[in-house]
């Protein structure tokens, strides 16, 4: 058995010791980006490799790009290679942010390299710590594998394909309400959302408790939206493509499998003052 979207504390706690299995702390903050290493070499999982939102699952920044670009195959490829992940490992990611962050956009790496058996730990590193379950401020001691990686462009869209969408194709934004209204915008130079984008903001896949919603839940949150249409043709996004990936693992979770990302999200959109721009009520494109 391999477990593709999500992973609770007990399940993952009753792997630990099995070979090849590899679990990846993704804390991070976007204010404060050292911040997930410091609280990784405080408290982890025991085991856990430490992955970088900006310098490992990230790639350069440029005049075109948005925020968080993706990272080059080839690098990708390395990495995953030197934390030990090899094409039949089982990997687990987890985050502070119900994986909100990090933990789902290492999920949808590996899957876009075409790994399947990656999972995101429900609730994060606060659920294991509620649980009780064991941390560790040791550093693991890594075995290289070798990670084949096969690219699959189909699941993502540049900049040109979106703006080219087709009307029966729908682009989901994940960020904040205020935000998609461009009321605020605490991070981008431009406020506002892409023309055409609804708003389904990532936080309300999660309950209170931090964890994701049933998986009855998220059917229906979205197959409201789908109104007809397939996952295939939902499009998702955010600020720079990293919590949209949170709506497409919810999606898969829920059983809507087949939704596409694009990556460079609203950061890039409006690299080019062309483009143009939307305002107002939330879901009114």
């Amino acid at each position: 058995m391999i477990y593709q979207e999500l992973i609770n504390s007990a399940t993952l706690n009753s792997h630990f010791g099995q070979e090849n299995w590899v679990i990846m702390d993704c804390r991070f903050s976007l204010a404060d980006p050292a911040a997930g290493y410091r609280a990784y070499v405080q408290s982890h999982l025991p085991g856990a490799r430490y992955a970088h939102l900006d310098k490992d699952l990230s790639g350069p920044i440029t005049p075109t790009t948005g925020r968080h670009p993706l990272p080059d195959p080839a690098h990708l490829r390395r990495r995953f290679s030197e934390w030990g992940i090899g094409n039949d490992t089982q990997v687990v990611a987890y985050d502070d942010m119900g994986g909100m962050l990090a933990a789902a956009r290492l999920w949808w790496l590996l899957r876009w390299l075409g790994h399947q058996a990656v999972a995101v730990l429900d609730g994060g590193f606060p659920a294991w710590q509620k649980a009780g379950l064991p941390v560790t401020t040791e550093l693991p001691t890594v075995r290289p594998a070798i990670f084949e990686a096969r690219p699959d462009d189909q699941l993502w869209l540049t900049t040109a394909q979106v703006a080219a969408l087709p009307p029966t194709d729908l682009l989901v934004d994940a960020r904040g309400a205020a935000r998609y209204r461009g009321e605020m915008e605490p991070i981008d130079p431009v406020a506002g959302h892409i023309p055409g984008a609804i708003n389904l903001p990532t936080e309300e896949n999660l309950a209170a408790d931090g964890c994701f919603q049933s998986a009855s839940e998220l059917r229906a949150r979205f197959t409201a939206i789908l109104d007809g249409r397939s996952p295939a043709q939902i499009v998702h996004q955010c600020g720079s493509g990293v919590t949209a990936c949170h709506n497409m693992l919810a999606m898969e979770a829920a059983g809507l499998r087949g939704s596409r990302l694009y990556p460079g999200s609203w950061s890039e959109w409006i690299r080019d003052s062309g483009r143009p721009i939307g305002t107002g009520s939330a879901n009114n494109g």
